[in-house]
């Protein structure tokens, strides 16, 4: 899976956010506050090859049900593609 858009991942006074760089700051004026589950997903989001192996690295990495982690994890690719991220 690609990113359309640059964004740093960053920790400020304890929040993780997503903040554009780049062009991408002139496209998307904002900053996206993510939990601990959005900061793996995005930490691994590159390196997997589709849905289902991300999928895969977060049961590995969580004790959570596959259910529940496919639709967090819908949920956050759904968010990431509204504001045309990846």
């Amino acid at each position: 899976m690609k990113f359309k858009k640059e964004f740093m991942l960053r920790e400020i006074v304890g929040e993780t956010i997503l903040i554009p760089m780049g062009d991408s700051n002139n496209h998307f004026n904002g900053i996206i506050t993510i939990n601990e589950l959005g900061k793996f997903i995005w930490e691994n989001l590159e390196s997997s090859k589709d849905e289902e192996e991300l999928l895969h690295k977060i049961l590995e990495e969580y004790e959570v049900e596959e259910k529940e982690a496919k639709e967090d994890l819908d949920e956050f690719l759904d968010k990431l593609r509204q504001v045309d991220i990846i």
